[in-house]
């Protein structure tokens, strides 16, 4: 099973755009940050920009937030970046003629659909705020060791 690392690499991204506010934005040394390439990197703010996350001019390094870090929930950002918004997925070649088979497709559609919902509606009470104070008190005590 392939995972997506999208959500975690976007809020790496709007992270980063916030706490180094006047320094280097540039792809380049966002994807040193990310480890990833700067091709990704532009993909992904791309995304952010459409979902109005992100503001950016075209043909400077002049990114900003869109919006105050505590009006970006996890589930604005999910739903900007990740292509399938369903976390979870249903194998659709079963055998018709079991009783398994035939049945287990809408019996999981329904299960899946309530762990989506919960899954959303829990993400949309966390903000990008949250997750940069804690990246802030990680590394203020990582500096006073």
């Amino acid at each position: 099973m392939k995972f997506s690392h999208k959500l975690s690499d976007a809020l790496h991204i709007l992270a980063y755009v916030q706490i180094y506010a006047g320094g280097d934005l540039s792809s380049a040394a966002i994807a040193a940050s990310v480890e990833a390439n700067q091709s990704m990197v532009r993909q992904m703010m791309s995304k952010l920009v459409k979902a109005g996350l992100l503001n950016s001019q075209p043909g400077k390094v002049a990114v900003t937030l869109a919006k105050s870090p505590e009006n970006i929930t996890l589930l604005d950002v999910y739903l900007a970046v990740e292509d399938n918004h369903n976390l979870l997925h249903i194998d659709d070649k079963t055998n018709p003629l079991c009783i398994v088979g035939g049945n287990i497709q809408d019996t999981l559609n329904d299960v899946y659909a309530a762990i989506q919902r919960d899954t959303e509606a829990s993400m949309a009470k966390h903000t990008l705020a949250e997750i940069i104070a804690d990246i802030l008190v990680r590394q203020d005590a990582k500096t006073m060791r």
